[in-house]
């Protein structure tokens, strides 16, 4: 099992987007994305909190911390419902699927 210290590198999400919204249609694509953002953040929380790095993820769920990364990246994977329940477990965390309905309807 890995035992390697998680550090996190600083990231000011804010900032960022301040500055990113500024270019032509970053907006618009990254509405278009929020779900996949939003699962991301949720999954990157999660592992912080259980002071996990990704290889130590990836040891538990028997897998590769290049699968861990892409599973977290968002955007170019669409993970199964049995993947995040792994990734769930893994970093201590239950799996909770909801559906909101929309307002607009």
């Amino acid at each position: 099992m890995a035992k390697l210290k998680y550090e996190p590198v600083a990231h000011d999400h804010k900032r960022f987007l301040d500055k990113a919204t500024k270019r032509k249609g970053f907006r618009e694509a990254y509405e278009a994305m929020e779900t996949e953002y939003s699962l991301a953040r949720t999954l990157l929380s999660a592992r912080i909190r259980a002071g996990l790095t990704q290889e130590a993820v990836a040891d538990r769920m028997g897998t590769t911390k290049s699968a861990i990364s892409r599973l977290e990246g968002g955007t170019k994977h669409a993970p199964s419902v049995a993947s995040l329940k792994r990734y769930a477990e893994a970093v201590g965390c239950t799996l909770s699927i909801t559906l909101v309905p929309n307002p607009q309807r």
